[in-house]
C-alpha cells in the first residue's frame, strides 16, 4: 500500500469541477456533452455507450481555468466517446471489463508468458525518476498497482489530475521523466508525445495565454505499483490530448490504451514546424484505397461525418462496440499488408522490441480484424476509421474544431470537422487495458 486513502465523494466532485464549469458556460451543446447525448450522422440523438523544456506554469493547481463561455479544448462534439474523462460515469477498476462487442469478455486471448524483451531499461529509469523527486512528490504520484487512478484520465485540458505535474518540477527531474519516457517508446512515439505537447502550448498562445493547462508543463506522471523486473507494476502519462497507460509483468507490457490527439495538428511553434498524423491519415486512406469498389462499400457507412465519431475514448473503458465494416478474412494478401501497416503506426509508438510482440497477437487474429469508415476518402477530408478485433481496437477521428481557426472564440462542436484536430486511440479489447487481464493472471496463479 502507498497510504492514498481511497478516493471520496468530495474528491470525485473536485476532479469534475471542470465538467461543472463547463455546464454552467457552455449551454446547450455543454449539456449533451456530459449528458451523453449527441447527434449522429444523420442528426439523430443517441446516447453513448458506456526539446526545449516544458514552461514552469504559474501556481495556480492541476485545474487550470477556462475562458468564460467556452468549452475545454478537445471535448467530444457529436459522437459521445472521445469523453471529456471519465467523470460521474468513471469505471472502477474492480468492475472493469474493457471494450467488449456485447458486454461479455471472449476468454483466453492473453496468458503470461515471456516475451524475450528485456523490461531492465523501463524499470531503471523509472526507478531513477521515482529516487529523484521529494517525499511529498513521490507519495503525490505513487498508488497500488490495481488502483482506480488507471482509469481516472481524460485528454481535455481542465480536467483536475493527480500526479507529479512536469512544469512544476526541476529540469534534471524532467529530464529523467523524458528518459523514461524514452525508455517504454520508441523514437517515434516519444517525438509524437513531445510534439503534442509542443502544440499544446503553441494553443494557449494562440487563445492568448493565461491558461496553466495549455502549456508543456501540464503533463502528469502517476506510478502504480513499484518498478520491478518480477512484480506487476505500471505508469501512466497524461495531460490534453495525450494519455499512455503503461503496465508492466516481468517482460510483457501493455502500452493501451493509449490515446494522441491534437489542435491544431500543424502549426510552427518556436520556429519548429510541427506536423501530427501524418502516417496515421495516409496509412488509413492507403488501406482504403487499395479495397475494391465493392469491398469499399462495406466498409464506408456515410460519406458524412459528426463532429465526433468517436466510440471508446476517455470514460468509455466498458464500451460496448459491435464490429463494423468489412473483416479482413477475405482480403487478398496486399490489402492485409495495408491493414497491418495501419495498426503498426499506433502499435509502433511502444518501444520497438515490445512493438514487434503486440504485432504478432495482432496478426494472430488478422483474419478476425474489421476495418470501418465515415466520411470523405480525399487526402484533405476530414475522416473517421476504426480496425477492431478481439485483441486490438484503433480510432482515427477528425473532429470539429473546438478552439483553434476562429481566433477570439472556440469553433464549437457542430463546426466543419477539419484535419487539424485529431483525436486517437488504441486499445486491448476483452479485458486487456492497463494489463488488468494479466495482473488477474498473475495472483490467480500465485506468481
Amino acid at each position: 500500500m502507498h497510504g492514498h486513502r481511497p478516493r471520496t465523494p468530495e474528491a470525485d466532485r473536485s476532479r469534475r469541477w471542470f465538467m461543472n464549469k463547463a455546464l454552467l458556460t457552455g449551454g446547450v451543446a455543454a449539456v449533451a456533452t456530459m449528458t451523453g447525448c449527441s447527434s449522429n450522422s444523420s442528426g439523430t440523438a443517441i446516447a453513448s455507450s458506456s526539446s526545449g523544456a516544458p514552461n514552469g506554469a504559474p501556481s495556480g493547481g492541476p485545474g487550470g481555468g477556462m475562458p468564460t463561455g467556452a468549452m475545454p479544448s478537445g471535448g467530444p462534439g457529436g459522437g459521445g466517446g472521445s469523453g471529456m474523462g471519465p467523470g460521474q460515469s468513471e469505471v472502477k477498476y474492480a468492475d472493469f471489463k474493457g471494450v467488449t462487442t456485447n458486454g461479455t469478455i471472449t476468454d483466453g486471448l492473453y496468458s503470461i508468458h515471456s516475451t524475450d524483451v528485456s523490461t531492465d531499461g523501463i524499470v531503471k529509469a523509472a526507478q531513477a525518476f521515482l529516487d529523484g523527486l521529494t517525499a511529498k512528490e513521490r507519495k503525490s504520484c505513487t498508488f497500488d498497482v490495481d488502483d482506480n487512478e488507471w482509469l481516472a484520465w481524460s485528454n481535455v485540458d481542465g480536467y483536475q489530475r493527480k500526479g507529479v505535474r512536469m512544469g512544476d518540477i526541476t529540469a534534471t527531474k524532467r529530464n529523467l521523466g523524458y528518459a523514461l519516457l524514452g525508455a517504454a517508446l520508441s523514437a517515434d512515439g516519444l517525438t509524437q508525445t513531445r510534439n503534442i505537447m509542443k502544440l499544446n502550448a503553441f494553443l494557449g498562445d494562440y487563445s492568448g495565454g493565461n491558461r496553466d493547462t495549455l502549456t508543456e508543463g501540464a503533463y502528469f506522471f502517476t506510478f502504480m505499483g513499484t518498478p520491478s523486473t518480477t512484480k506487476p507494476w505500471g505508469f501512466q502519462y497524461e495531460g490534453h490530448h495525450v494519455a499512455i497507460n503503461f503496465f508492466v509483468l516481468g517482460d510483457q507490457v501493455v502500452m493501451t490504451p493509449t490515446f494522441m490527439g491534437s489542435e491544431p495538428t500543424s502549426a510552427t511553434y518556436k520556429g519548429e514546424k510541427i506536423t501530427l498524423f501524418k502516417p496515421e491519415t495516409k496509412a488509413g486512406l492507403t488501406l482504403l484505397r487499395s479495397l475494391t469498389a465493392a469491398q469499399r462499400a462495406k466498409v464506408i457507412s456515410s460519406d458524412k461525418k459528426a463532429g465526433d465519431n468517436m466510440k471508446a475514448g476517455a470514460g468509455q473503458d466498458n464500451a460496448k462496440l459491435a464490429y463494423q465494416g468489412l473483416v479482413a478474412k477475405d482480403f487478398t494478401s496486399a490489402q492485409k499488408q495495408n491493414l497491418l501497416d495501419l495498426v503498426r503506426v499506433y502499435v509502433g509508438n511502444m518501444n520497438d522490441g515490445h512493438a514487434e510482440v503486440r504485432m504478432t497477437e495482432v496478426e494472430d487474429h488478422l483474419d478476425a480484424t474489421y476495418f470501418y469508415w465515415i466520411g470523405a476518402t480525399k487526402d484533405s477530408s476530414a475522416f473517421y476509421y476504426r480496425v477492431h478485433s478481439p485483441v486490438v481496437l484503433i480510432e482515427y477521428d477528425a473532429q470539429s474544431p473546438l478552439a483553434y481557426g476562429t481566433k477570439g472564440g472556440m469553433g464549437g462542436p457542430n463546426g466543419t470537422p477539419t484535419q487539424q484536430h485529431i483525436h486517437t486511440i488504441i486499445r486491448t479489447p476483452n479485458g486487456g487495458d492497463y494489463g488488468v487481464d494479466l495482473l488477474k493472471l498473475h495472483l490467480d496463479n500465485d506468481h
